[in-house]
């Protein structure tokens, strides 16, 4: 379909991502109404299909992160709709949103990731369920939303303690994993291309939330400064893990590696099905390096939607 087009930008929500989602929804209305498009902003509420069915758009782009919006339960509502959007469909958005669901889909397949297991908040404070230093997070939340990296001199206690500030207190199961020491890499993929490998460097502490959202304090080295080996299995790895889960438009996937073990110390943590259309998100850096200008990259992922409408949502059919 030939614009100009009527896109629906959907934003917003009341995820702990909110605030990166409204700043991603307001870049990409005003990156398609610099081409020509019309936009209608929705910032999401309950009654967001009613909005949605009053705005009769050619498509909705998805700028929702996190519950509901990248887990499923909005695209299962748009799809009984019948209307078109970007990003991925219910099936994939339900696994790639589950950390555990992910390494499922993947592991078999041969995508390197970390062990662990799921593990009940309120036994941490009897005693730890993997050896130190290990990583817990919620199995279900994005942008390192309550990551807690639990080593031997931490300030969490021995066992954890039961009033130590941590997503324990917030979430009644969290995903154990095995901490891996070294670097943090990402590679985005837009339709069926990997794009770059972008190593982050927060100034402090590690990639939380705050170091990904905070001008400053991240250092993103775009292309990384890495063995090419590592970079094409990054890609490769991106890319593979994309057409498994069945992701449509962009995705990003996240990498640890342990610079110490070559490529065998390469591990993917997790796959984003909705990334950051932010300043300092990661996509539109990977794009621009490319000569993929930011309005562009947003036309091609609305384009991404509008061509194929409704490809085939493998994941389902692969792990259901």
């Amino acid at each position: 379909m030939r614009g100009p087009w009527h896109v629906a930008v959907l934003m917003g929500g009341w995820s702990a991502e909110r605030p990166v989602s409204l700043m991603s929804g307001e870049g990409v209305a005003k990156a398609l109404e610099s081409r020509g498009h019309r936009v209608t902003r929705i910032d999401m509420d309950r009654d967001v299909a009613a909005r949605l069915a009053e705005a009769k758009a050619d498509v909705v782009f998805n700028a929702l992160h996190g519950v509901p919006g990248e887990d499923g339960t909005v695209q299962g509502m748009m799809d009984l709709m019948g209307l078109t959007y970007t990003h991925s469909g219910l099936a994939t958005s339900v696994i790639a949103i589950d950390k555990q669901l992910t390494k499922q889909a993947l592991v078999p397949h041969g995508i390197p990731m970390p062990g662990g297991h799921i593990v009940q908040s309120e036994t941490l404070f009897a005693g730890d369920p993997l050896p130190r230093p290990y990583v817990l997070k919620p199995v279900n939340e994005g942008s390192s939303v309550g990551v807690a990296i639990v080593t031997a001199e931490g300030n969490y206690g021995n066992p954890i303690a039961r009033d130590s500030v941590g997503p324990w207190q917030d979430f009644p199961e969290l995903l154990a994993e095995p901490y891996i020491r070294g670097r943090e890499l990402t590679t985005a993929v837009l339709g069926d291309e990997a794009l770059l490998v972008t190593e982050l460097r927060p100034k402090s502490g590690f990639y939380d939330f705050d170091a990904k959202y905070t001008d400053g304090m991240t250092e993103h080295v775009c292309p990384a400064e890495i063995p090419d080996e590592i970079t094409q299995a990054c890609k490769a790895l991106a890319l593979r893990a994309h057409q498994l889960l069945g992701c449509k438009g962009a995705s990003r996937s996240d990498f640890r590696w342990d610079d110490n073990q070559g490529v065998e110390g390469l591990f993917l943590l997790e796959v984003n099905t909705q990334p950051g259309m932010t300043p300092l998100s990661l996509v539109p850096e990977q794009a621009a390096k490319l000569g993929i200008d930011y309005a562009t990259l947003v036309e091609t992922i609305v384009e991404d939607a509008l061509a194929g409408a409704p490809l085939p949502d493998r994941a389902g059919a692969e792990y259901g």
